[in-house]
């Protein structure tokens, strides 16, 4: 669910026309609907009312600081993968003890990094991490807060670039090691093991993986318990996918009765990581039409936001709605939806039927609220877009647009 609608033939982002949008902050521009955002939060976070739990938006879907901030205010926490991220969390104010640390390859400096701010607990993904984390707490003299991320070997049935629940993928720590792992763990007194996670992919639209990979998940915290681990929290990641075509997700009470059931009675805290089902249908990709051409039997849309703004339709093959923000009776062609980038993979849609814009027209990708501007690039140098935040009718910048000096700033 979202609030971009149309109203008297015009894309609105909530009660704001998207073409006031595009003249007063031209494009390519990210908009944000903050209603969309709010709903969303409260719609994932109340699911799990049933269980005490913590919320942690993933922040690699979304790192815009306003957005961050919204989030800080609204009480939930934040699942990270770098000190970029960390950082870009405490300037938004979000509690240290509400984040946690994921990520396969966290270097000595952003675990310093993270120990020193105080944060609520590393993910670890390997042996190799825990010793530098001991390490590093024993360094500082502090007691590392530690979960370890356990791989179910699940099949979460999503693209594979976005799967991680199984044993060939690069995450976690292999079922069948972690009661070494953590009698190892338990030993050290620089580490304090509160926890266990999993994370098995992400844009899942089938919840039935979620409750296999939850209930090995179970059998394994018994089994810690037994040796004596004293478990505090159990985190089941994130990966509830969005509607950007056909698809049909399940809602987050469903995600919640799946796997609430399988922990309840265990006396544990809940942490769930929600990223894209938070932001991913909260925002569009305004763009703006620039030629419309003809090569023998293929019709190109070529328009002025490309592949370095939105990666995923090159990058996965991903599927956006692509919508007139003038609304047009006019019938359908089938047309390739290109960018200026030089490459023949800056794609933003192809063979879509669609109405066929005039140069200049604006045109709104939707459900581009996840993972759209975090992985934006200066390919080509060009510089980045803006990104703007509505609320009923008024609109805010939240990001200026870069500028060529932008583009040079940090050469020497």
């Amino acid at each position: 669910m979202h609030h971009f609608t149309y109203r008297d033939g015009v894309l609105n982002a909530e009660e704001l026309p998207l073409d006031r949008i595009a003249e007063e902050y031209g494009t390519p521009t990210y908009v944000y609907s903050k209603a969309t955002l709010e709903r969303h939060v409260n719609a994932l976070d109340s699911a799990f009312d049933e269980i005490e739990h913590l919320t942690c938006f993933s922040v690699k879907a979304n790192s815009s600081g306003a957005i961050l901030k919204l989030f800080g205010e609204m009480g939930i926490g934040a699942d990270i993968v770098s000190g970029g991220e960390l950082f870009r969390c405490l300037r938004a104010g979000i509690p240290a003890e509400k984040i946690v640390y994921s990520g396969v390859g966290k270097s000595a400096d952003e675990i310093r990094y993270a120990l020193d701010s105080g944060i609520l607990c590393f993910n670890v993904e390997s042996h190799s991490e825990l010793l530098v984390i001991d390490r590093i707490a024993g360094e500082i003299g502090v007691q590392a807060p530690v979960a370890f991320r356990i791989n179910p070997n699940v099949d979460p049935k999503t693209h594979p670039y976005i799967s991680t629940g199984l044993s060939k993928n690069k995450f976690g720590i292999p079922h069948e090691e972690a009661l070494d792992l953590y009698r190892e763990a338990m030993s050290s007194a620089n580490i304090d093991v509160m926890g266990i996670d999993m994370h098995i992919g992400s844009q899942l639209t089938d919840v039935k993986p979620y409750r296999e990979a939850a209930e090995r998940l179970r059998d394994l915290i018994v089994s810690i318990r037994n040796i004596g681990v004293n478990l505090r929290h159990v985190d089941i990641g994130g990966g509830l996918g969005i509607r950007y075509d056909a698809e049909e997700p399940p809602a987050p009470s469903a995600w919640a009765e799946m796997v609430i059931p399988v922990f309840k009675d265990l006396g544990i805290r809940l942490v769930v990581e929600p990223g894209r089902s938070i932001v991913g249908n909260a925002g569009v990709l305004l763009t703006r039409a620039l030629y419309v051409k003809h090569n023998g039997p293929k019709t190109f849309v070529v328009v002025d936001a490309g592949m370095n703004d939105l990666s995923r339709p090159t990058l996965y093959g991903s599927h956006h709605d692509i919508l007139p923000v003038d609304e047009t009776s006019a019938g359908t062609v089938e047309v390739d939806v290109v960018g200026p980038i030089c490459e023949s993979g800056d794609f933003l849609a192809k063979d879509r039927a669609m109405p066929l814009p005039k140069e200049g027209d604006l045109l709104a990708v939707m459900s581009a609220g996840a993972y759209g501007m975090t992985m934006a690039s200066n390919y080509n140098s060009r510089p980045r877009g803006a990104e703007v935040m509505v609320s009923g009718d008024t609109a805010k910048l939240i990001t200026t647009r870069e500028t060529f000096e932008d583009l040079v700033g940090r050469e020497i």
